[in-house]
């Protein structure tokens, strides 16, 4: 249980790192990139609202 949960948490690291490599580099300007989180925050949040309160 304890290795499983390791790996987990080691998986979800790296694919933060990558994720954040890659936003680097395709968004060259730090607008972009912030505007590119709050959509992707509101999507996530529309989704959950209809997910759990419809």
């Amino acid at each position: 249980m304890m290795t499983n949960n390791w790996v987990y948490y080691a998986t979800a690291l790296v694919l933060i790192v990558a994720v954040a490599f890659i936003i680097k580099k395709v968004t060259s300007c730090m607008v972009k990139a912030i505007a590119f989180l709050i959509l992707l925050a509101i999507l996530m949040g529309g989704y959950f609202y209809f997910q759990y309160f419809s």
